[in-house]
């Protein structure tokens, strides 16, 4: 979405806007909540002792990240960890994946709940009810979204720490500090490509729907 895009819905469809970005603040704090377990889990209390084990959204998302929340409808949160205490030699990788899993268990609750209720009821048009109906649709789509954008292999999505904790080569190729320019160039390719990768994610979430109905 466009920042002019995404700003219009305030007036022309606040149901969709507020839906949006409670759903972006829910499913980040959770996505990064996702890391610090799997830290802790792996060894290292970063997360605890730096009070970042909270549900607290404003503890993990940093404050221009509500900007372009509130302006563009996308955003980005922070966990701090410490890789050298990781007890596993893939410490790495399951601390990375432990966000996008988080958010691809979300999608499969929002997903669901949504077709239950549509099932059972039918699609609602409008009133309290009908806006939860939608909100669950948007929640659903927009974390699968989530998931699949950051197992992409760019630094600094968790895609490219995955991939690096397994294979040797990209590692070094992500540490050269020469290719960042590179890096940099990839994440900007993929994020002005985002909404063709939101269209994937409504695509599959469609198809996960009709089994439902």
């Amino acid at each position: 979405m466009t920042v002019a895009l995404f700003i219009q819905y305030l007036t022309d469809d606040p149901v969709f806007y507020v839906s949006v970005v409670v759903a972006v603040v829910v499913s980040i704090s959770l996505h990064e909540l996702g890391h610090g377990v799997a830290a802790i889990w792996q060894g290292d209390d970063t997360p605890r002792m730096t009070g970042h084990m909270t549900l607290d959204p404003t503890v993990h998302m940093p404050p221009f990240s509500w900007l372009l929340l509130l302006l563009a409808g996308i955003s980005y949160g922070l966990m701090p960890v410490d890789p050298t205490r990781f007890r596993s030699k893939f410490g790495d990788a399951i601390v990375a994946f432990a966000g996008p899993l988080v958010n691809l268990i979300l999608s499969f609750i929002g997903l669901t709940a949504w077709a239950i209720w549509v099932a059972q009821e039918g699609r609602l048009d409008e009133g309290t009810a009908a806006n939860f109906q939608q909100f669950f649709h948007i929640f659903g789509v927009l974390n699968l979204v989530l998931c699949a954008f950051n197992l992409l292999p760019v630094p600094p999505l968790d895609g490219s720490t995955v991939l690096a904790n397994f294979s040797s080569g990209f590692r070094r190729i992500m540490r050269n500090p020469d290719n960042q320019p590179f890096f940099m160039g990839a994440f900007i390719f993929f994020f002005f490509f985002f909404r063709k990768i939101f269209a994937w994610g409504y695509g599959v979430a469609e198809a996960y729907l009709e089994l439902w109905l």
